[in-house]
Parts: C-alpha cells; sequence; structure tokens
C-alpha cells in the first residue's frame, strides 16, 4: 500500500491545532485549571481542544487510517497490533511547560509504518515554529517565514548535549560522559529531537518514563534529519506499538 501524505493538509492541521493551544494559553484562568489523571500527570483544557482538532482533522484527511492519541480511548493490543499505518499523536507535549508558561509545548503527530515513525510534523505555538521530517525526503524547520533544511552536526567531539527541563536524571551524567560531552542545554518536550536535528546539540539521552506518543513525531524529524535513536544506549533501535505503550529508556545521536 502506497500512502499518500498530505503535507500542506497536515502542516495546517499541527497549526490550527496549536492555535485551539493558544485560545486556552491565553486565557490565564481556563490555563490554570488543570486536572490530573490516573497515573498523576497534568490534563489541561489546551490537551483537550487540541486533540478534538486533530481528531476531526485527521479522520477527515484519512477516514480509514487509526489513531492512537494521548487523550483517545485506550486501544486494546489485540486490535492494534496488526495496523499497518496509524497515527501517533501527542496534542500537547509538554504540558507542565504549558503550566509553567514558558512557551516550550508542541503539537506532536506521527505517521507510523509498521511500527516505525515515517512522518513526524512538531509544532511549538508559542513560537509559530514548525518541523517536518518524512522518510526518504529530509526534515525542514519553517520559521517567521522561512523554511530551511535540517541537518545533524555529525560532530567528532566537544559535543552538546540537551536534557529535559522538567525530567532531568542523574543517570544521564554517566552516558553523556561516554560522549566527549563539554556542555548541555535545557528544553522542555519534543524540542529535545528538534534541537539535535537542527544541529544546535548533538546527543539526548532519556532515562526517565516516556510514552510512545512524545517520541514518535521528535524521532521522524531527527532520523530524517540524517540522526538515530536507540534503545536504552544502543545498538537496539527503537520500536512501537508495543503491549505496553511505555517507552524505555533511549539515547538520540545527531552523529
Amino acid at each position: 500500500m502506497e500512502f499518500n501524505i498530505k503535507e500542506e493538509e497536515l502542516i495546517s492541521l499541527s497549526r490550527k491545532a496549536g492555535e485551539a493551544i493558544l485560545e486556552v494559553y491565553n486565557n490565564v484562568d481556563l490555563a490554570s485549571e488543570v486536572d490530573y489523571k490516573g497515573d498523576d500527570s497534568p490534563l489541561t483544557h489546551a490537551d483537550k481542544a487540541s486533540h478534538e482538532v486533530i481528531m476531526k482533522g485527521l479522520k477527515e484527511l484519512y477516514p480509514n487510517v487509526p489513531i492512537i492519541s494521548e487523550e483517545g480511548a485506550h486501544i486494546k493490543y489485540e486490535d492494534r497490533k496488526d495496523y499497518e499505518y496509524y497515527w501517533l499523536v501527542d496534542p500537547l507535549d509538554g504540558t507542565k511547560e504549558f503550566i509553567n508558561r514558558n512557551g516550550q509545548f508542541t503539537v506532536n503527530i506521527a505517521l507510523m509504518h509498521k511500527n516505525t515513525p515515517v512522518a513526524g510534523f512538531i509544532y511549538t505555538p508559542a513560537h509559530d515554529s514548525l518541523y517536518v521530517g518524512i522518510k526518504g525526503k529530509g526534515a525542514y524547520k519553517v520559521e517567521k517565514g522561512e523554511k530551511n533544511e535540517l541537518q545533524v552536526n555529525n560532530s567528532t567531539g566537544n559535543r552538546i548535549a540537551v536534557r529535559s527541563k522538567s525530567h532531568a536524571s542523574p543517570e544521564e551524567d554517566g552516558v553523556l560522559k561516554q560522549y566527549g560531552v563539554v556542555n548541555d542545554i535545557s528544553v522542555g518536550s519534543s524540542l529535545k529531537f528538534c534541537m539535535v536535528a537542527e544541529g544546535k546539540a548533538d546527543i539526548y539521552y532519556r532515562h526517565g518514563p516516556t510514552m510512545e506518543w512524545d517520541t514518535a513525531a521528535g524521532q521522524a524529524v531527527l532520523e530524517s534529519a540524517g540522526g538515530k535513536v536507540l534503545k536504552g544506549t544502543g545498538p537496539e533501535v527503537f520500536s512501537y506499538n508495543k503491549e505496553n505503550l511505555l517507552n524505555s529508556s533511549f539515547l538520540c545521536l545527531g552523529f
């Protein structure tokens, strides 16, 4: 089956979801209303609004392609394990960044083929920046009306690590020392993948827990820019649509 990636329509959908998020973000009273899910992760009106926009848009564009979304209904493994193509969506990645009002939150939409990300769309509503990666076509960033191709650094030394703004762990230090890291930057959400993809960082190691929808779009962007994402510290590649959608630790390399 040949899949038609409607690139411009998916970019437009990412932006519409971002607009729905900003409507909440710019209403301080509404933005401050936070619920908590069963795993104690935060849920805002913006998560719900973005989810509704994306679900409606994807169903209109691709009525026969299943969707797994963080805010969607749980789909049994028996029903999803044989999906050939499906969407993996995080309507608002970086909810803690949203609550902290630092602007480092994103809309993540990934197209999966046989449990591998093949296209990723990451939109940062607060900064109006968009990252796109499509397997076989490359990756690019659109910001202030300018489109620039993305390519990893392929650095051989004096590397820069990007680390989580909300979830940094001491276990990261030992891994990063092995790769000649001399400095680090801190950023929230899937923007860490994007920092490696555009060469602002060389490595990102995540020890703590994430979910598959947190990483899929970022992996598509990074790999399309020439990087790689490994399970644990490698060499096994990172995989998706597991029975449990909780991710293991992973390592992103831009070299």
